[in-house]
């Protein structure tokens, strides 16, 4: 497991040649000491739900191509283990903000693929009735304060729940997930400042995929170092390899312990990549081939696959039966999309505005 690096001026990984379960998991115990099968397990646990988030956007895909799913559509692809490793080291009752690239962040935070494919088909069913679509997944049980299609939109939202966490004295975390493009928004800054001068229990994570939309981050920073750039607010701040889902989690664990202590808001740049374009309307010009198959070559499900066989554990076989059940759930979360109502044209205006005020 590579640990977190503390904050300092460091070449990009791409320049460098070093190449909560929505569903339980059939667990085969090999030899071993009880600790090395928990880990084991946990590995499995990580595997299948970065697998359920790649299968689950590989589908969509298809689905988009058919014109079953319309309108905007921002994939993860490649980011898995962001999203993943974060929200291991969240509890139930830590609230999550995310942005408009947030399916991985609704999987792998519980909700259903049920739910999120039919708001993909923008069904009454769906985790936000139908209303939301792709960019705009909610769910307020598990405290999913949803995706955001303005750029650093979420981090306002993110550092009012948390301030009322600490008001009501509530030990709580409220994670807020962010791009590198939030760094050229006022939001970011503001959020920033606040939250290190009020210490709020906020977790930061900047998605450093290197790109805001279509524009390079040596192109829209001076420094390109984020983590740098945090620390400067005194809050906590370290940049990881956001292409390790082991990695991640461990900073995220760390994180989130010391600001349950009152550490106040600590800062995480996730270093990583997505393989697709910005959304299923880029053409992706503005990046070469070559570079995405440097990237490919970290793919975060291969890199845990390839760990968990060197260390002699019976991934192969484990591996095909996790495919084929998600397989499944997504097969049968398709079906029900499809099968699902749509909203009716006399609800039009429902959840638009509020009741009238009654005037004594």
């Amino acid at each position: 497991m590579s640990p977190a690096r503390p904050t300092g001026a460091r070449k990009d990984p791409a320049l460098q040649k070093a190449g909560k379960k929505t569903a339980k998991t059939r667990r085969r115990r090999g030899p071993g000491s009880p600790a090395d099968r928990a880990a084991g397990g946990h590995r499995t646990d990580l595997l299948e739900t970065m697998l359920r988030i790649r299968r689950f956007e590989e589908r969509c895909v298809e689905l988009y191509s058919a014109t079953k799913i319309r309108g905007f559509v921002h994939l993860y692809i490649g980011e898995e283990a962001v999203a993943v490793g974060v929200n291991e080291a969240l509890t139930p009752e830590d609230a999550v903000v995310a942005t408009y690239r947030e399916h991985g962040h609704a999987l792998a935070r519980g909700i259903t693929p049920d739910a999120v494919m039919a708001e993909m088909y923008g069904r009454t069913t769906g985790c936000s009735g139908g209303r939301g679509g792709s960019m705009h997944l909610f769910d307020a049980s598990r405290r999913f304060y949803g995706g955001n299609a303005i750029v650093a939109g979420g981090l306002p939202m993110a550092a009012g729940l948390a301030l009322a966490d600490r008001m009501r004295g509530q030990n709580r975390v409220t994670c807020c997930f962010f791009g590198d493009g939030a760094f050229a928004e006022g939001e970011f800054h503001e959020t920033a400042n606040l939250a290190a001068l009020w210490r709020l229990p906020l977790l930061l994570v900047c998605e450093n995929n290197l790109y805001a939309m279509g524009t390079a981050l040596d192109r829209h920073e001076a420094q390109t170092d984020l983590a740098m750039r945090a620390a400067s607010y005194g809050m906590v701040a370290w940049a990881v390899d956001g292409m390790d889902v082991e990695a991640v989690e461990q900073a995220a664990r760390r994180a989130a312990e010391a600001i349950r202590a009152g550490a106040g808001p600590h800062f995480l740049e996730l270093r990583t990549y997505r393989f697709r374009a910005h959304s299923m309307y880029d053409p992706d010009r503005y990046r070469g081939k070559a570079e995405v198959e440097r990237w490919k070559d970290r793919d975060p499900i291969n890199r845990l696959l390839n760990r968990m066989r060197e260390d002699g554990g019976p991934v192969d076989d484990e591996l095909a039966g996790i495919e084929r059940q998600i397989a499944a759930e997504i097969d049968r979360a398709v079906e029900a999309a499809e099968q699902a109502p749509e909203e009716p044209v006399e609800h039009l205006l429902h959840h638009v505005t509020s009741a009238p005020a009654e005037v004594s």
